[in-house]
């Protein structure tokens, strides 16, 4: 993968990245607090520990024109989903967008949109009670998230997991079957490139990023054979990233590397 440090640099400086602190949330969707007006409300990332990447900030990059908001959470009815929407009101062009971010973590939908951009991925089916073994399973109830995967092998495990996925019967989840040689890889996408993953992979992360322009998301891929498919986005804490992830994050706030 190219380092960031090498590429060259454009004759027009960006402007760069800004950030906003931003207050926990209780769970995965369920504030419902606006955050404060952009306006006269910002921050300037200036380094500091962990090489300028402070949890629960939203970090915004302007590029030619076009808002690049950096979070470690997207999901409906939190702040960085309201900062995006108020951005789309007031007509300001804004990567990713509400619809990207609603469709991303809805395991069935994305799997369908990356599907329709020719990106390979896992055959799914939504299910009341029935799972094929081994399986990988998602809920898909309101306070369900993408990164809360559980694969199941066996029937009494299937029947514990789907109890709780679905509360007792009350919602569907998602399944997708398992080939019995099939193994998790799970990585990091950080503007559509990854530290570590097959060439494949990063190939697929690059389309990945075409599609629902997620500047920070984990994936998880299917692999058999040679073959990877997409099984599932969810979102990134900052602190889960290695210290090249970090080092590649930190160039694009700073704009050493280009969009």
């Amino acid at each position: 993968m190219d380092s960031p440090a090498n590429t060259p640099r454009r004759e027009k400086e960006a402007i760069p990245a800004t950030s906003i602190p931003l207050s926990p949330c209780p769970g995965p969707r369920h504030s419902l607090k606006i955050p404060p007006a952009i306006a006269g409300g910002l921050k300037r990332s200036n380094g500091g520990r962990d090489q300028g990447i402070f949890k629960d900030f939203l970090y915004i990059i302007l590029r030619d024109g076009v808002n690049h908001l950096v979070s470690e959470n997207y999901f409906y009815k939190t702040e960085p989903y309201y900062t995006i929407l108020k951005y789309e009101m007031e007509g300001r062009p804004v990567r990713p967008s509400t619809s990207d971010v609603l469709d991303a973590y809805v395991v069935p939908i994305c799997l369908e949109r990356a599907k329709q951009a020719g990106i390979p991925v896992c055959s799914w089916e939504i299910s009341q009670g029935y799972v094929p073994l081994p399986a990988i399973i998602y809920g898909l109830n309101y306070f369900a998230a993408s990164s809360d995967y559980v694969v199941v092998n066996n029937g009494e495990k299937a029947k514990e997991v789907i109890r709780h996925v679905t509360n007792k019967g009350k919602y569907p989840f998602c399944y997708q079957k398992l080939p019995g040689d099939a193994t998790i890889h799970t990585c990091i996408g950080i503007f559509g490139k990854t530290v570590g993953s097959p060439s494949t992979v990063a190939r697929l992360t690059a389309m990945v990023y075409e599609v629902f322009s997620i500047p920070l998301v984990t994936m998880v891929f299917i692999r058999v054979g040679e073959d990877y498919l997409l099984s599932s986005l969810s979102p990134t804490k900052y602190s889960q990233l290695s210290g090249e992830e970090k080092s590649i994050l930190t160039a694009y706030l700073s704009n050493q590397a280009f969009l």
